[in-house]
């Protein structure tokens, strides 16, 4: 008999080296009767909480605040990079619209000012309306959101920058999204924040800080990845997932490169759209994988010279309908070790569709239409010449529209029924928008059911309803997140 036969530990295969693939490593590194091998199709470690690096400058694919309300996954973060490492930087963020800029998320008082008394009349009555008159079903986003905030605040603050994410009408695009995004909030219930007057004495706070490794999330990310080589993990980049065969209640990979693998339990942050085929299911389950859809995005980052013009929040967003990009990133005010002295970097951020024009621009028009629409948005800044770095990525945003929670809930209860050793976990693995801490979340009660000491539902994280950068804290007792 062989040593491998003689072998009783279990194997765990790891599909992705994202924030939930490398929680899951995280959180299986102490067992020592599991033997995890982590599968990774790109040559980076982060997915899209990576950090990109290119001639001195580092930027994000998109921003990751390190705040979550869980303190489980605070402690994971300290324990995976020193404490040391992370900054503590200022929350900033706004909207830009019609040449004004307003607090993100929404301040009652700030944005009916930036609106002027005229507006502001004309707000209040179509929120009054609303009131007498809300919208029979409230499926979509935008039923929901007027309902709450009315239809010209809707219009003004909800209506284009969400369609540019998602290239769809906001009446295709479902209510779970607002639901999830924006929360439990009202444009009464801001008001009454705003003004002290909420219900049993809670009050709403957003985080003014935040931590953030010193040189962006994938510091941490490629930090973990090295302590998890060290405790034996085995970690195969650029070789991803290419089939599986199941004997009995063994999994069997070959991976893009050929390499055979096998485990006894399978943690996944592959597309769930992309799970059915990959497992051979029953055809009614492939379609509900061909049914759901994603976004793409593409980000060109544009270093510049510092001045008082540029903004110091760590994004705007971007409703003005006059220009393509959506959001724009200032890695400068994530981490100042991210640019170069004297310099900052300005990340657009622009929501596309593999194959449309943006995604198949040439890297130096994308650079020249940032720079255009930085003029158009009055941003007097200063481009370095003959500088602009063009990052695609792939899957980035999962649709919630019409047909999604219907498909994701076959395959869900699919392989619950025919694989329950198999856990999907994370934002493309669950189709679901989840911030890293969210997707963490996911990997440590997946790996926490397989271990059997918790029974805590993984498919369950992100449904809270509150907004993730919130708390709510009792009148007069201390406020820790001011």
């Amino acid at each position: 008999m062989s040593s491998r036969e003689n072998d009783t530990r279990r194997r765990a295969i790891i599909v992705g080296a994202g924030p939930a693939g490398l929680t899951a490593a995280w959180r299986l590194r102490k067992q020592k009767n599991i033997e995890s091998s982590i599968l990774e199709s790109d040559g980076i470690v982060g997915g899209i909480s990576r950090t990109v690096r290119i001639d001195g400058w580092s930027f994000d694919l998109g921003g990751h605040r390190f705040f979550s309300k869980s303190n489980l996954v605070n402690d994971i973060w300290d324990e995976m990079l020193n404490p040391e490492r992370f900054l503590l930087r200022p929350r900033k963020s706004r909207i830009y619209y019609a040449g004004k800029y307003f607090d993100y998320p929404l301040k009652p008082l700030n944005a009916l000012l930036n609106l002027g008394i005229i507006e502001t009349i004309r707000c209040i009555g179509s929120y009054i309306w609303i009131k007498v008159r809300p919208p029979k079903k409230q499926s979509t986003f935008e039923d929901w959101v007027a309902a709450r905030f009315g239809w010209r605040l809707y219009r003004i603050f909800f209506k284009t920058y969400t369609e540019k994410v998602w290239g769809i009408s906001t009446r295709q695009l479902q209510s779970t999204w607002a639901a999830q995004r924006i929360k439990n909030l009202s444009l009464l219930e801001a008001i009454k924040d705003a003004f002290g007057f909420s219900k049993k004495g809670q009050v709403t706070t957003l985080i003014t800080k935040f931590k953030y490794p010193e040189f962006g999330p994938g510091q941490l990310w490629e930090t973990t990845a090295e302590k998890l080589r060290e405790d034996g993990v085995k970690l195969y980049l650029e070789d991803g997932i290419q089939s599986v065969a199941k004997d009995g209640n063994k999994f069997h990979v070959t991976s893009s490169k050929g390499l055979q693998f096998s485990a006894d339990c399978i943690f996944s942050s592959f597309p769930l759209a992309s799970i059915p085929k990959l497992l051979n299911a029953p055809q009614a389950v492939q379609s509900a994988g061909e049914r759901l859809k994603f976004r793409d995005f593409l980000i060109v980052a544009v270093p510049i010279l510092m001045n008082e013009a540029v903004f110091d929040d760590n994004w705007i967003y971007v409703h003005d309908p006059k220009v393509k990009v959506g959001r724009i990133q200032n890695y400068g005010s994530w981490s100042p070790s991210m640019v170069k002295e004297g310099t900052t970097c300005l990340g657009l951020e622009y929501f596309v569709s593999k194959g449309d024009e943006l995604w198949n621009s040439s890297d130096k028009d994308l650079i020249s239409l940032a720079n255009r629409e930085l003029g158009v948005l009055g941003l007097k800044v200063f481009p370095l010449k003959n500088s602009g770095f063009v990052v695609r990525v792939e899957k980035a945003y999962p649709v919630y529209d019409e047909f999604y929670l219907q498909a994701v809930g076959i395959i869900k209860d699919w392989l619950k029924r025919e694989h329950p050793n198999w856990y999907q976990i994370g934002r493309n693995g669950q189709h679901r928008y989840n911030n890293q801490d969210h997707s963490m979340l996911t990997a440590v009660y997946a790996v926490d059911n397989y271990l059997g000491v918790s029974k805590e539902d993984y498919w369950e994280v992100n449904l809270d309803d509150e907004y993730h950068e919130e708390s709510k804290v009792t009148r007069n007792a201390p406020v820790f997140q001011r």
